[in-house]
């Protein structure tokens, strides 16, 4: 099995090796479930549990459990062995956790799509309609995609648990975990009713990020496997630190992807937060920047946004936070705070293969 051979190897520290790798331990977990499932009910493993599988395993990035991954081997974790194969496998319980969030995430945006393919409530919702079924064709859709979340956090936490086991270190693990759960749900938490009570705050903007974001796709991963690992807190708060600064920042070039980026990219429609009335960074931006300038024609485009589709211009609201500068301060923000959180590392004698995936994706970040 993957899992034994993983015991007698070296496991790499590059970009591409770690994925592939997180890859491998996901495809052996979530067959296991998907089989377990089955056991239960087929029904129920055909319609949730292979999609959720499927979903996680052919889609994504694997950022969060890299990130993790480059944690561990920065807080000094070993590179061969029973405990560096257990902290991998506990590294990939994240992208289990994602899926779960990009479940529910879709559900409360009302997303059509996601990774260039319909969206878990959308799928359902299409199939009630073309199987006939009795009742609401999208409370159906939206249950089901709630179910798949749900599901998706119980694999998660098991895969976690189950990874760490053996290692000693599994106490401030769990801790970090926990903490990363709940911020994530209260960034979200945030970015809704901030949505809900209009709310165009670049301040509020920023704390939202922070949680939603910065804390669960950059600072909790590295801060998990360098827990793991058993570093010095001197090491944990420069990692920290990174990801706080650099997790901004990614959310930020988001903002502008969810605009400016080309669909086929994306694999969402331009322009959605704006649909939604998001309090995002720039938008809030471009508002007070609107109001400076006494750009009322800017001001009167931007103010539509999270309105009735009919009334919401897109493409007028991007040239219009582009004419007041707004554009240019995220892009300006992304790449202060890239530099920011890389400067946090000087003091680390990083691995080659750690500071450079480090870098490159600071790089990413401050380049939207």
């Amino acid at each position: 099995m993957l899992s034994a051979h993983l015991h007698e190897t070296t496991l790499p520290a590059d970009l591409d090796g770690v994925r592939s790798l997180v890859g491998d331990l996901l495809s052996e977990y979530l067959q296991g479930r998907v089989n377990a499932a089955d056991k239960v009910d087929k029904d129920f493993a055909a319609d949730l549990a292979v999609r959720l599988a499927s979903f996680t395993l052919d889609g994504g990035k694997r950022l969060r459990s890299v990130l993790a991954w480059w944690g561990w081997l920065a807080g000094g974790g070993a590179v061969r062995g029973a405990d560096a194969r257990a902290a991998l496998s506990a590294c990939s319980a994240i992208e289990v956790l994602q899926s779960f969030a990009l479940a529910h995430d879709d559900v409360m945006d009302a997303a059509p799509m996601r990774r260039g393919q319909p969206s878990f409530h959308a799928a359902h919702t299409a199939e009630h309609r073309a199987r006939r079924y009795s009742g609401d064709a999208r409370r159906y859709g939206e249950s089901m995609a709630i179910l798949v979340g749900d599901l998706a956090m119980a694999w998660a936490d098991d895969l976690l648990h189950e990874s760490l086991e053996s290692l000693p270190t599994r106490s401030a693990a769990h801790t970090v975990w926990r903490e990363m759960r709940t911020e994530v749900m209260a960034g979200q938490f945030l970015d809704l009713r901030a949505q809900a009570r209009g709310e165009r705050s670049e301040l509020s903007a920023l704390h939202a990020d922070h949680l939603k974001t910065a804390t669960y796709t950059v600072e909790r991963p590295l801060h998990l496997g360098a827990a793991m690992a058993g570093a010095p807190a001197r090491t944990l708060a420069a990692l920290r630190g990174y990801g706080a600064d650099v997790g901004v920042a990614f959310q930020l070039r988001d903002d502008l992807l969810d605009l400016y980026g080309d669909p086929a990219r994306t694999g969402k429609e331009p322009g959605e937060d704006l649909r939604e009335g998001k309090n995002t960074f720039l938008l809030a931006a471009g508002l007070r920047l609107a109001r400076e300038q006494g750009d009322t024609e800017a001001l009167r485009t931007l103010c539509l946004t999270g309105g009735p589709s009919e009334h919401v211009d897109i493409e007028g609201a991007a040239h219009a936070l582009e004419r007041v500068g707004a554009r240019s301060l995220v892009q300006r923000r992304c790449r202060e705070l890239a530099e920011r959180g890389l400067g946090r590392l000087a003091p680390l004698d990083l691995a080659p293969a750690v500071g450079e995936g480090l870098c490159s994706f600071a790089q990413t970040a401050a380049q939207p």
